[in-house]
């Protein structure tokens, strides 16, 4: 009896399981989410989108190429974007400012000042690169990236 009703119990599960890859219940079909993809089939793009000052923007984001390993620290990423912006590479320039401005963003903060916006410099200019770079003017966004890189620095992150 104890082995009908974990049988039971285990092909309930199967069955639960396969229903949710199936992408029935209201997501659109067999497709990602309603989007017209289907799982592993989302766009990417080697180059920069979905800046502001873009503007042409898709309505789904493709993803980015990840940058090399780096160390954990900002000035890492920033250096690594550095190196993809003079290289024409503006997606992966792209992930890795992004990368480093979400490092920058870690911080600790009192008990009820946590909607105060960080006025850390350095946050502010790598926002300035990633909008240049959305007007695709690579020259005002390495300008910033290298005051955003020289500010890290000098923070010692």
């Amino acid at each position: 009896m104890r082995f009908l009703i974990l049988a039971g119990a285990a092909m309930l599960s199967l069955g639960t399981a396969a229903y949710a890859q199936s992408g029935s219940a209201g997501s659109g079909g067999d497709t990602f989410g309603g989007s017209g993809w289907t799982p592993g089939t989302q766009p990417s793009s080697n180059a920069a989108s979905n800046l502001p000052g873009q503007e042409n923007r898709p309505r789904v984001a493709p993803s980015l190429p990840a940058p090399p390993e780096a160390g954990s620290k900002p000035s890492d990423f920033l250096r690594i974007a550095q190196g993809a912006l003079a290289a024409g590479r503006t997606g992966e320039a792209q992930q890795a400012m992004e990368m480093a401005q979400t490092r920058m963003l870690d911080r600790s903060v009192p008990l009820g000042q946590t909607g105060v916006p960080n006025t850390n410099p350095t946050v502010v200019q790598i926002s300035e690169a990633l909008q240049a770079l959305g007007a695709r003017n690579r020259a005002g966004s390495m300008q910033a990236l290298q005051a955003a890189l020289a500010s890290a620095t000098a923070q010692g992150d």
